[in-house]
């Protein structure tokens, strides 16, 4: 099963724990402005992904179970839900591959 990890630039940022493999990453290019960056990786096992709250001083660490995560058989459908998540009519979004 793949999974998709989320961080936003100065609000929260996901770590890569063990049971979870990197497969890709891809930015998220709002009018060419990165608004987020996304990982696709392979859940190895069930685990706690680290959600690091950036906005706080100290930051505030949060472990969410992978049980909680959407799930995809392939990281192409993983890939394809991100790419209809940032398409927004007319807008300039797009996904750059890092």
């Amino acid at each position: 099963m793949y999974v998709i990890l989320t961080s936003k630039p100065g609000q929260f940022h996901t770590e890569i724990v063990e049971g979870l493999r990197p497969l890709a990453a891809y930015d998220y290019l709002f009018y060419g402005v990165r608004k987020a960056t996304f990982v696709i990786a392979e859940l190895v096992k069930e685990t706690k992904v680290k959600v690091i709250d950036e906005a706080w001083s100290p930051q505030i660490v949060n472990e969410v179970p992978s049980k909680f995560l959407e799930k995809f058989e392939t990281p192409e459908r993983a890939l394809s839900e991100l790419e209809h998540l940032v398409t927004f009519g007319h807008m300039d979004t797009k996904l750059q591959k890092r």
